[in-house]
């Protein structure tokens, strides 16, 4: 039985009984991503969109894979095109068409490479070209503090709520990311979070601020021992239910503070996403440190990866990141006066150039109303 606030598993689909329908082979390729150990939210993902296209052929009385043509292939490709949601009536972003149609093409790649098919009629589908716009929104400074400002810290949720926030704002990590987090993953003493689940399986560590420290600390301490249910599997953000967050309650969470804030901007866990990222290259940061903070393998401008070690990001992140400098004397024993000082005096970055690009890929990353990693409909 499903928790509380998670999706029940969705039944079956097409007929389980034909070995050569879409129902059984589905099946095997979901198989065959886990034991090619994708990552979980992958095979979550590409079942989802799938799931919607053996649906649309079926309404067409196409139940096989082999009675798809490449014509079919583009009829969905337009069907997606002129789509329109039922609340609303709008229609799906160019970014949304391509996340469904990825697992479409790759779905035959894999018919044609295990011998079920003997030519691949999604070979030659072209996928829409994916929008390289600037996010919609971003906060300010300001702006963020007044969100962070909203969770009622007299109560335990409140100060659950708001370590969740100040844990985002700092780091930029995704919505999964901070799902993931497991209480060993977090290091006081040093000002780190080891970053497990990360996009393709990768880890990596990326520092957080003393702000944000203060209220995961407080957290750990007081509240988190009483949200527990044994057996205790470590997990560091916990629901009322003692379990770990679902992606789509997680993200109303997030979206109310964003909301009862009334700054008249939206969003929800990737918003602060963007605006950790933003804040870091106006305070002066190299975008290099931000690509490791956010952990991208590349950005598109550079073709290159640069490894930094986490004692040079720590002092980047404290010397850029807002809510990194707290009082007057930073753990490592250096001055947060001078940090200051000498971030005041930067010259600020242009908005342009590699700024741009950097926002431009953020921006065309899944948001979290695209993350169906609960199998969630993405397009409400």
């Amino acid at each position: 039985m499903a928790k509380k606030g998670e999706r029940r598993p969705k039944p079956p689909v097409g007929d389980q009984s034909d070995p050569d329908g879409f129902a059984v082979r589905l099946g095997e390729y979901l198989d065959w991503l886990r034991v090619k150990n994708f990552a979980e939210v992958t095979v979550k993902n590409r079942d989802h969109y799938l799931r919607a296209f053996i649906v649309w052929c079926a309404e067409r009385g196409l139940t096989r894979p082999h009675e798809l043509t490449r014509p079919i292939l583009e009829r969905y490709a337009r069907y997606l095109y002129y789509y329109r949601s039922k609340k609303g009536g709008r229609p799906l972003s160019f970014g949304s068409q391509h996340l469904r149609l990825v697992p479409v093409r790759t779905f035959f790649q894999w018919l044609v490479r295990h011998n079920y098919l003997l030519s691949n009629p999604a070979s030659e589908l072209e996928l829409p070209k994916r929008e390289r716009r600037l996010p919609k929104h971003v906060l300010t400074v300001g702006e963020a503090d007044a969100v962070m400002s909203q969770p009622d810290v007299e109560s335990d949720l409140g100060i659950r709520d708001r370590a969740i926030l100040e844990t985002l704002y700092s780091t930029g990590m995704r919505r999964v990311e901070l799902i993931g987090l497991k209480v060993y993953d977090v290091d006081v003493e040093r000002g780190t979070v080891m970053i497990r689940q990360g996009k393709g399986g990768k880890e990596r560590m990326v520092p957080v601020g003393e702000r944000a420290l203060d209220w995961m600390n407080r957290y750990l301490v007081d509240v988190r021992p009483s949200l527990v249910v044994e057996p205790d599997e470590r997990v560091l953000y916990l629901t009322q239910l003692g379990g770990s967050f679902a992606p789509d309650p997680l993200t109303r969470l997030v979206r109310g503070y964003v909301k009862a804030a009334e700054l008249g901007k939206s969003g929800a866990c990737h918003l602060f996403r963007h605006t950790m990222a933003t804040v870091m290259l106006e305070g002066g940061a190299d975008i290099r440190y931000i690509q490791a903070m956010l952990g991208h393998a590349s950005l598109s401008t550079t073709q290159i990866y640069t490894q930094v070690s986490i004692r040079q990001l720590q002092h980047i992140h404290a010397m850029t990141h807002p809510s990194a400098r707290r009082g007057h004397h930073r753990r490592d024993g250096g001055d947060a006066e001078g940090v200051e000082e000498a971030a005041r005096h930067r010259e600020p970055v242009e908005r342009g150039g590699l700024v741009d690009e950097l926002l431009s890929l953020l921006a065309a990353e899944p948001d979290d109303a695209e993350e169906v990693a609960d199998g969630g409909d993405d397009d409400k």
